[in-house]
Order: structure tokens, then C-alpha cells, then sequence
């Protein structure tokens, strides 16, 4: 249940999903058909519709053989029709001090029923008088009360509910796969409206912002370090963050909501901050004490180990009543403080060893690079001198 709504029409239900056509009667038969199939998703619940069909109206069917045979042609029978139930104008009169138009019009008793059309009668070219109920008949059909436009379509909502234990991204799936197997026509095309669609959009931009977000730390750290390699090493320390937070949000039965990916983001700071502490002191190590690269790290590790347990321990603690905490709002805090205590346990129990080898071996690989770098024969030929 959400208090809150993002856009969309207003609606019984609280997502929405948006059917539009190029034609009104290609909606009018399509819609009933795709709500009939979503009602019957169990990823769904409380399914209906803004369709208003329940209104009625008079339709003329015209026999256009019989017309024919009689002499009528279709724009004559609109004009009789339009002359009987509509208002035009014959003459003007006009006065020494002003014009009058003259609107001819049934009067009203002759056009409040549909059994009116029994008294119509139209004159064909020869200037015989037909009855209409010669070659056309009429009868009660429905009609929307109002038609929806979005973007210039027409179009028509239909929202839906989500039951216990089913998230929006398996309702949104349910719903394609629905209008694949109905074999919707091209010219009725649907989507998803306010929460759904800001859901979708929001999903569809997740990777991106994560990736910016690695991309300026890494920037700001080999800015730091001047390096390109011991960021990375850095880096390596959050797949474990977000591998715990997302096994500790499977043990308890928790979605990844919004708030716990909140979560994850944080973790990308506090569980960042304990690499720069050994990493830091490492590197310090090595430039102003002369230490080999496994001495100096293995130094950083015996030195920082308590000043990283305890940051993790703080950490851990401030979010263990957002996890375990009951009553009201409870159910939004909780996917926080699970992500944040299990990406902390997960990721404390495994950069403590990977972090040291990661650096390690990422070393090698830069002291393999700069000797390659220098045994290139025209970077010889360049530091070499001019011949006598």
C-alpha cells in the first residue's frame, strides 16, 4: 500500500497501465479483451478500468442495396437526417434596419424519441417521398460516455493492485507477456503509467547512476594516489558489500526496494572507507619507509585492524534497530537496516584477506607494466643520446 503517486489519472487502484489506438473501435475491441487478461493474472488484484461504456444511443443501420435501387445516395440521406434532427439555415430576411436569418429545425416533439424516424420520410430526384424504414432500421447500442486522449490517441487506463509476495517487476513482465500471447494488433499499443512507469524509468537508470557513482570515485582516488591501479583495488572491496546485502535481504524475506538499494549506496562508503585506511597506510609505508609492497600492507593490516572493526561496529550497530525495529513506518526502515548489517558482516568477514592479496597482485601487475613499458626499443632510442 502507497500513500503516494506519481503521476498518472486519478484511478481505484494505485499502478497503472495505458492502452492507445490509432482508432476508437480498434480500442473498444481490444480493451475488454487485455482487462479480461490481466483480472485473470494472479501477479494482479483489483483490475479495472476508466472505459465509461455504459452509455446508449440510436443506431442507424442503412441498407445500402435497397437504397440504391431506389435512387438514394448516402449524402441524401444525411441531408434529410440533418435537416430533421439538426438546424440549418434556409434564407435571410431582410428588414430596412436589419437581417434575420431563418434556421429551419423539427419542432422538439418530433425528435425526442428514436421513434421519430418512423415519420421521416426522403425525397428522392424524381420527387418521390420514401419512408426511412424502407432500407434502414434502428436499434439501441452502447457508447462511451466520455473518450480519453493521451498524446493525441484515444485511450483508455486500466489499474490494477498487487497481491501479497509479488513485486511491481513481476507484474510489469506478467502484463507483456499477457499482450504477446493475446496477439495485440500494431495499431493497439499500451504502457505503463505514473508508479509503474516511474518505477521502470527509475529501474532503467539504476545501472547507469551506479556506474557513474564507481566511475567518480575512481577518479577522485587515482587523483589521490596518482595511480591508475590502487583505486581499483579499492573498488574491489564492494561486489562483497552488495553480495551480502542482497543474501541478507533473501534470509529475511525482504524486497530490493528503493530504500534498500539506499542501503547499497551507503555501503559503497563505509565499506570504501576501510580500504582507504589500509591502502593509505600502505602506500605511506612504501614511499617514505622504503617497505616492500607485502611488508607494507601486511603492516597496514596489524595497524588499522582496530580502527576498521570499530567504524564497521559503529555502523553496524546504528542500523540494527532500523533492522529489527517494529511498529509504525517499520516495514519502509527495515529493507535499510538489512542491507546496511548484512553488506557490513559479509564484506568485513572477506576484505580483511582479499583486500591485502587484491593489492598485492594488482602491484605486480603495475611493476610488470612499467618494466614492459621500458624495455620497448624506440622508448630506448629516445632517452639515447644524438651519435657524434
Amino acid at each position: 500500500m502507497q500513500d503516494i503517486r506519481v503521476g498518472g489519472r486519478q484511478s481505484n487502484a494505485t499502478y497503472q497501465y495505458t492502452l492507445q489506438a490509432d482508432d476508437l473501435a480498434d480500442l473498444r475491441a481490444w480493451e475488454p479483451r487485455i482487462r479480461q487478461a490481466m483480472s485473470e493474472l494472479p501477479e494482479l488484484v483489483d483490475v479495472n478500468t476508466d472505459a465509461q461504456d455504459k452509455g446508449l444511443q440510436t443506431s442507424l443501420i442503412i441498407d445500402r442495396d435497397t437504397a440504391s435501387r431506389l435512387g438514394i445516395s448516402p449524402q441524401l440521406i444525411d441531408a434529410t437526417l440533418n435537416d430533421a434532427f439538426g438546424q440549418r439555415q434556409v434564407s435571410t430576411i431582410y428588414a430596412p434596419l436589419n437581417q434575420y436569418h431563418v434556421v429551419m429545425e423539427a419542432a422538439p416533439e418530433y425528435w425526442q424519441s428514436p421513434e421519430a424516424l418512423d415519420s421521416v420520410y426522403v425525397t428522392t430526384s424524381t420527387g418521390a417521398q420514401v419512408p426511412l424504414s424502407t432500407f434502414a432500421r434502428y436499434g439501441p447500442t452502447n457508447t462511451p460516455l466520455a473518450v480519453n486522449h493521451q498524446s493525441q490517441f484515444v485511450a483508455t487506463t486500466i489499474s490494477f493492485n498487487l497481491p501479497d509476495g509479488v513485486s511491481l517487476s513481476q507484474a510489469t513482465r506478467a502484463v507483456d507477456d499477457a499482450l504477446i500471447r493475446l496477439g495485440v494488433p500494431n495499431t493497439v499499443h499500451g504502457s505503463f503509467q505514473g508508479t509503474a512507469r516511474a518505477f521502470q524509468e527509475s529501474l532503467s537508470s539504476q545501472p547507469w547512476l551506479i556506474l557513474t557513482a564507481l566511475l567518480a570515485v575512481y577518479i577522485v582516488l587515482g587523483v589521490l594516489y596518482e595511480s591508475y591501479v590502487h583505486p581499483i583495488t579499492i573498488l574491489s572491496t564492494l561486489p562483497s558489500a552488495g553480495v551480502g546485502a542482497l543474501l541478507a535481504l533473501l534470509v529475511f524475506r525482504s524486497e530490493f526496494s528503493i530504500i534498500a538499494l539506499i542501503g547499497v549506496i551507503l555501503l559503497i562508503g563505509i565499506v570504501k572507507k576501510n580500504a582507504i585506511m589500509m591502502i593509505d597506510f600502505a602506500l605511506e609505508a612504501e614511499r617514505s619507509h622504503g617497505l616492500s609492497t607485502r611488508d607494507a600492507i601486511y603492516e597496514a593490516c596489524s595497524l588499522r585492524f582496530r580502527p576498521i572493526m570499530m567504524t564497521t561496529f559503529a555502523a553496524m550497530l546504528g542500523a540494527l534497530p532500523l533492522a529489527i525495529g517494529f511498529g509504525e513506518g517499520s516495514e519502509l526502515r527495515r529493507p535499510l537496516g538489512i542491507s546496511i548489517v548484512g553488506g557490513l558482516l559479509v564484506s568485513q568477514a572477506l576484505t580483511l584477506y582479499t583486500t591485502p592479496v587484491v593489492y598485492i597482485y594488482l602491484d605486480r601487475i603495475r611493476l610488470w607494466c612499467q618494466r614492459r613499458w621500458a624495455a620497448r626499443p624506440w622508448r630506448m632510442n629516445l632517452t639515447a643520446g644524438p651519435a657524434d
